[in-house]
Formats: structure tokens, sequence, C-alpha cells
């Protein structure tokens, strides 16, 4: 088991200049003094609402400097919701209107950000997504600055890619870094094809990957704080075994890479 840090943090809100656009992040970072590796946190298509911004807490608690970026800035403002029905339907709604080449300015100004922070190690940054963001932290795997992806469950790697022609896979070529991805074999949006098919392509180009696969369904990881947190909203499919497995993966992960 990886041993988990309880440092004491310090949390804001920031903008992240792109161009012409600001967009909204939450930051959470070490209070003590010193460099640290950095970590980018890509929400499912909630927003980042109180499980991202927590997530974003109890990794910078590990030593790292963490910021959760608004995927939504151009449709959506501010947007952040739960787990309700009527939120997915309005998630899902601002989904369907993103793209990819905006998507990836957005990963480019993140990373230019982070790097413009004093307490941020050189190149040491990861990134982590869900859902949504399990797909952009695959996006973003590609860049030469990321070291290491966790992706959790990622919607549509394998046959879109936010309005451009080539779906998101194609792309696996270009991952530099290290590559975690987690999967439940009872997910209904990302089929076992799917993340058989992820698992062939990392191989094919030789990706230093891990694929952890689990008796749960998508989204097993939202709500993981639930027993820390008990008013937090959990996620139906929440998987008090898979969670916990999953997260110590993660750990590894970025203290073998950071």
């Amino acid at each position: 088991m990886v041993e988990t840090t309880n440092i004491e943090i310090n949390t804001s809100y920031v903008k992240v200049p792109n161009n012409d656009l600001e967009i909204d992040a939450y930051l959470a970072q070490p209070a003590q003094k010193g460099t640290f590796g950095a970590v980018i946190v890509f929400p499912e298509i909630f927003g980042i609402n109180s499980n991202i911004r927590d997530i974003t807490e109890l990794i910078a608690k590990q030593g790292y400097v963490v910021i959760a970026p608004a995927m939504y800035q151009r449709i959506a403002p501010g947007f952040e919701a739960g787990f309700s029905p009527e939120s997915y339907r309005l998630g899902l709604q601002y989904y369907q209107q993103v793209k990819y080449q905006e998507i990836f300015s957005d990963i480019q100004a993140t990373i230019t950000y982070l790097k413009t922070l004093p307490n941020v190690k050189n190149n040491a940054i990861g990134v982590i997504g869900f859902c949504f963001g399990g797909h952009v932290a695959y996006m973003a795997a590609t860049l030469p600055d990321i070291k290491a992806t966790a992706s959790f469950y990622g919607g549509g790697i394998t046959t879109s890619s936010y309005g451009e022609e080539t779906p998101t896979i194609n792309r696996t070529s270009e991952i530099k870094g290290t590559i975690y991805a987690f999967f439940g074999t009872r997910d209904s949006f990302v089929s076992q094809e799917e993340n058989e098919q992820i698992e062939a392509e990392l191989k094919k180009h030789q990706i230093n990957h891990s694929i952890f696969r689990y008796d749960a369904g998508h989204g097993f990881f939202a709500g993981f704080f639930k027993d820390q947190y008990p008013f937090l909203e959990q996620h139906p499919s929440y998987n008090p075994e898979a969670a916990p497995d999953a997260w110590q993966h993660v750990l590894e992960l970025f203290q073998n890479n950071l």
C-alpha cells in the first residue's frame, strides 16, 4: 500500500488566461514552502463540483500543486452540478457542444499557468480525469509536458474526438509519459470492447501503461469522500471496494513519475 499524507494546504479560485478567455479554476497547493509536482484534474460533465474540489484537495494533501479547470467556460461559465438526473441532462447538453481544439487549447493554457507558479517543479506535471475528464486526460497525455496520466472510464476515446474526424485513440502513439486507465466491467457507457481496444493500442505503440478493471459500473470513483464528508452527494455507481484500490494506484503513478 502506498503511504498517504495529509499535509496542510491552501485553496483558492483562480483565472487561467487563454488569449481573450479566462478559464475559472480551483487551485489547491501545499501551504509549506518548496517545489512540488503538479496535477491537473479534469471533471465529469458536472463541472467543478464538490466531488472534484475534494479530489483536488486530497491530491494536494499528498504534496502536489493541483488545479481543476472548468471545461465549459465558453458554454456555461460557473456551471457545477450534483449527480441528479436533471444535472445529468444539463451536463450532457453542454458536453455535446464542446470542441476538441478548444479543449486542447485550454489544456495547454492550464499547463502554461502551472509553469508560472514558483512552487511547481519543472517537468513534473500529471493529469487525472473522470468520464468526460477521462477522455480529456487521454488527450492531454499526448502533450510532451505530461509525465503521468490517470484516465478513469473515459467515454468516447475509441469513437470520437469532439467534432474532429479522427478519434482520440488514433493519437495514442503521441503519448510520451506513463498512463494508467481505470474501467468498470459493468460500465454501460464504456464497453469492454472499447477498453480492450484502448489497451491494445497502448501495447501496439509500446506506451508505458497499466490497465485496471473492476467489477463496478460507470462512475465508481465518484463519491470516494462520502465516508469523510457524509453530506456529499454520492454517485449511484460508487463502489467502496474499487475506489480505494484505484486511489492507491493513482498515488503510485504520481509518486513514481512526478
